[in-house]
């Protein structure tokens, strides 16, 4: 009998059945009490390329270094066969080619398979898709015409899943590009690429190339369309880029320079990327940055999923952890017209000097950027006196630009108290608001913006993640213990929306083979992709944002902690219903009654989306893609009051129609 009672209490807290042993607790929902409106671009993703987020993620090239820029120009490559001899294959330097100087020469005499050749081991392995078509292209020029290229994709026991034959067909001193296509015949998660030289002659390779054909939209040269996906699907309304860190670099000379990323493929500057060696427990030695993902691809990706474009700008500082190299003030002329100019990018006529840019890559029609982003992490005086720079400049020629200025690496402390003081009194647009800390934290401020001014510059959320041992740990777990804290603050942000305008989690993807940081979003291998229970959160609140906050209290306070309990109220005026957010961090079910005010109506159905366990170290995986996911059930109101149970440890989105 006593099983039998302890079932169906558990049973009821799921379904959302009130039991005759609980107290209850209840709300008072006041649909008249506007409190806000929500920005409607209010929840978006925060990209930046460490963790294998860009080449080796989200670009689907499938070569590594196939322009050998690398440090070390064969990084990735190896050389094959049984008969090369020294000089058969040479890298050199083109000193006129800054953006792309070195490329491959291959020289034989009478070769055939097997006797010279070239694998390519590609990101931690290549993800390969039976039965799908590979386009293999390459830059290439030969004085001496006579040799073909024997293409073959490989399975990690080098069988021969995929080939095809190239035979170049121009002769002289020009470059040229050319490619070809093949299927291949078998799925293997760390496949290789292997070139064979057949034939006699001498021949100049630069920019091997090979992508799938499923790439996002089908575009040539593009993103993997399962990761895109993923970011559609939770409808973001803005995307930041390209960082993070690697918009400072561990000095200038890595620091990330739009221009450098626009224009031919060919002609895009590579340097490394600075997560290469930061921290000693995961040094990533191939970890470069080639920018076939640059800021017109960026642009272009935040229009297809119809996100606003955010990109963030180096301020004239690099990275305070690494150097702390600043540019002089009297040299900022060039940081300050970088900004100008990718104003004029984005959203200049086709007849100004970068809008024409912009057109020549196939985008006539401005990218309507509408806000823009000065420093990372940057602080201290000396950011303060470099961003007036770029307010002043920019404010004049575009006014209706809205900035967002860093508050630092941390949410509190004498960094942060000495910049929230100093970007108040410039009553700047957006200031950018980090937290990196424990879910405990998160739980404890879950009310911080409920006493921020009204009036002063908005607040974005431009990093969080709760962590679940340290900042930098490689213990960090994405786990329904860090979601469900980060779901109870995000409580508070959404009911003061007035003030909290902007928020995205951080960072965003990561590779299960060649991460630097935890915990992420969004973790891949070659050929899976899945959302954590940190992304399920983050895509709740982004699809169920609603206009309007309005007030919900508990005895007239808002619902901030009591009892293990947070929520937040919104109207959706489009759709005509009411929206209820609520968490319950606890151990234990609690039934719950909210009593409708300020509404003429409401329905006599709705639903419950929720997420809800027990274990709070459950986690998603690359197996096990859904062990956290959302449920839905149906749940009741009678009359003007809405009664239900909350799952211990869970997240609920309440949705009624109202007239």
């Amino acid at each position: 009998m006593r099983n039998t009672f302890l079932r169906s209490l558990a049973l009821g807290a799921v379904l959302g059945i009130g039991t005759a042993y609980a107290q209850t607790t209840k709300f008072t929902v006041n649909g008249a009490q506007v409190k806000a409106q929500v920005n409607q671009h209010m929840y978006g993703v925060f990209f930046e390329d460490i963790n294998m987020g860009a080449d080796g993620g989200i670009y689907a090239e499938l070569i590594k270094n196939r322009s050998f820029e690398f440090y070390k120009p064969l990084m990735g490559w190896k050389k094959e066969g049984d008969k090369i001899a020294e000089g058969d294959i040479l890298v050199l330097n083109r000193t006129n080619h800054e953006a792309n100087p070195r490329f491959l020469r291959v020289k034989t005499q009478s070769a055939s398979k097997g006797n010279i050749g070239l694998t390519n081991e590609g990101f931690r392995g290549m993800g390969i898709k039976k039965d799908l078509k590979y386009d293999f292209s390459v830059m290439y020029r030969q004085s001496t015409p006579g040799l073909s290229l024997r293409l073959e994709l490989l399975d990690g026991k080098d069988n021969i899943i995929g080939t095809a034959t190239l035979k170049p067909e121009k002769s002289g001193e020009d470059w040229h590009k050319q490619g070809v296509s093949f299927v291949s015949s078998a799925t293997e998660l760390k496949g290789k690429f292997r070139i064979w030289f057949e034939g006699s002659g001498s021949i100049d390779l630069d920019m091997i190339s090979l992508f799938p054909t499923d790439t996002w939209k089908n575009r040539p040269g593009g993103m993997r369309a399962d990761m895109v996906q993923l970011l559609a699907d939770m409808k973001p309304g803005f995307i930041r880029f390209p960082g993070g860190c690697i918009v400072e670099g561990h000095d200038l000379e890595t620091r990330y320079q739009w221009k450098k990323t626009v224009g031919p493929i060919e002609d895009r500057q590579l340097i490394v990327n600075r997560w290469n060696t930061e921290f000693a427990h995961r040094l990533t030695p191939d970890y470069y940055q080639t920018f076939g993902l640059g800021f017109f691809e960026y642009f272009q990706l935040a229009e297809d999923i119809g996100a606003e474009a955010m990109p963030i700008l180096n301020c004239g500082m690099a990275c305070q952890f690494n150097t702390s190299e600043l540019v002089p003030m009297e040299d900022m002329e060039q940081y300050v017209q970088d900004a100008l100019d990718l104003i004029e990018f984005a959203n200049g006529p086709v007849s100004s000097k970068w809008g024409k840019v912009r057109s020549d890559m196939g985008h006539p029609a401005p990218f309507n950027l509408k806000m823009l982003g000065v420093g990372n992490e940057n602080w201290g005086p000396q950011y303060v006196e470099r961003l007036k720079l770029f307010q002043t400049a920019i404010k004049a020629k575009y006014p209706n630009i809205k900035l967002i200025y860093s508050s630092g690496t941390d949410p509190n402390g004498a960094k942060f108290d000495y910049l929230n003081g100093e970007l108040r009194k410039l009553n700047v647009d957006i200031i950018d608001e980090h937290y990196y800390r424990s879910p405990e934290w998160f739980l404890e401020n879950a009310a911080r913006y409920d006493s921020y001014d009204r009036n002063g510059p908005k607040v974005f959320a431009g990093e969080y993640a709760a962590q679940s041992d340290r900042i930098a740990s490689t213990k960090n777990e994405n786990n329904w213990k860090t979601a469900l804290a980060e779901a109870s603050f995000l409580t508070g942000l959404e009911r003061n929306a007035d003030v909290v305008r902007l928020a995205s989690y951080a960072p965003l993807f990561a590779h299960v083979d060649g991460w630097q940081w935890t915990p992420d979003m969004i973790w891949v291998d070659n050929l899976h992709a899945y959302g954590t229970p940190n992304y399920q959160i983050q895509k709740l609140y982004s699809l169920n944002k609603g206009t309007d906050v309005i007030s919900l209290t508990e005895n007239g306070k808002a619902v901030s902690g009591q009892d293990g309990m947070y929520a937040s109220a919104t109207l959706d005026k489009n759709k005509n219903e009411l929206i209820i957010k609520i968490s319950n961090y606890s151990d234990k079910a609690k039934d719950v009654e909210f009593a409708i005010e300020g509404l003429k109506k409401l329905a006599s159905k709705g639903t419950n989306t929720f997420i809800a366990s027990e274990n709070l170290d459950k986690e998603n995986t690359i197996e096990n893609p859904k062990n956290v996911v959302p449920m839905e059930q149906s749940i009741k109101a009678s009359g003007k009051k809405i009664k239900t149970s909350l799952a211990p440890y869970s997240f609920n989105v309440l949705r009624f129609k109202t007239n």
